[in-house]
């Protein structure tokens, strides 16, 4: 299934989660926190300028990865994948 998404959302694959700390003890399933980085997949059209009617194009774009709020957007999943839906307000910075 592919999905396209509209007007001001974007697409994000979480990175996986830490397995084990710096120390090397390896995490258990209930221990790990949900990834606060992830990857872009898709965009959409961009914001829509309602005095000029033009779409504002994204300052991220398709495969940049990006570090988003803990309680960003909507978990959606395709296949077995877990992927997030956001706005580009939920993005707080790109990883360079």
């Amino acid at each position: 299934m592919n999905v396209r998404p509209l007007g001001d959302k974007i697409l994000i694959k979480r990175a996986d989660p830490e397995t084990k700390t710096d120390a090397g003890i390896f995490l258990p399933e209930s221990a790990k926190d949900k990834p606060k980085e992830g990857k872009v997949l898709a965009v959409g059209n961009g914001r829509l300028n309602k005095d000029t009617g033009e779409y504002i194009p994204f300052t991220v774009k398709k495969g940049d990865r990006v570090i988003f709020t803990s309680y960003a957007g909507t978990e959606i999943k395709i296949g077995d994948e877990d992927i997030l839906i956001v706005t580009e307000d939920d993005i707080l910075g790109v990883i360079d």
